[in-house]
């Protein structure tokens, strides 16, 4: 069996948790919470980064990376559903998935600032990604309307979805007003069963 290595409030984890679950593959991947941000963590023996989301594959590689896990997760029965669509569309579809993985980078950023304790926390920092997370979510105000967007399930969407997702561990990221279309899109995706059995706790 498979061990796919993760923190419950992980974005990029549970960009992995979902694919699992929208292949079926629950019998295939046991779901590992890992221990991280701490000197003598047993997780740093299995993965000396530190980094999650982290599988172990059968034959026990590890693999690393939220992208790369979710594509070997598509893969494995030989019938991938989320490669980016052949010809013409291919590129339209990278650039979305690149639009939406800015935004989810930017926000784990300002996630990882605030849970700093107080007198840590880089007021510059917190700005920055406050103003970037505001005009993404403008961008997307826009770009949502793209039929790559509203079509079949895609990396696209997987990840901007669980960008958008990280209102539960931030208060301060408030995206929804001024944004009629993305909040219509988000609370359709965020519906499927997936997305609501890997929903992120509330800090």
């Amino acid at each position: 069996m498979m061990k796919l290595h993760i923190t419950p409030g992980s974005p990029y984890a549970r960009m992995a948790r979902i694919v699992v679950l929208e292949k079926g593959l629950e019998n295939r991947v046991e779901i590992i919470p890992a221990r991280t941000r701490a000197a003598d963590s047993p997780y740093y023996g299995i993965n000396p980064s530190g980094r999650v989301p982290y599988l172990v594959c059968e034959d026990g590689v590890g693999l690393e990376e939220s992208a790369l896990i979710c594509a070997y997760l598509d893969h494995l029965d030989g019938k991938p559903a989320f490669d980016p669509p052949v010809e013409d569309r291919s590129w339209q579809a990278r650039r979305l998935e690149a639009l939406a993985r800015s935004m989810l980078d930017g926000l784990s950023v300002w996630g990882r600032e605030i849970s700093r304790p107080v007198h840590e926390r880089s007021p510059g920092v917190i700005q920055h990604e406050t103003d970037r997370a505001r005009r993404m979510a403008d961008l997307w105000e826009a770009e949502i309307e793209r039929p790559l967007m509203r079509g079949a399930l895609n990396m696209a969407q997987i990840t901007l979805a669980c960008a958008l997702g990280l209102e539960a561990r931030n208060p301060d990221f408030r995206w929804r007003p001024r944004h009629p279309k993305l909040c219509a899109w988000f609370d359709r995706v965020a519906a499927r069963p997936s997305f609501t059995a890997t929903a992120p706790p509330n800090r």
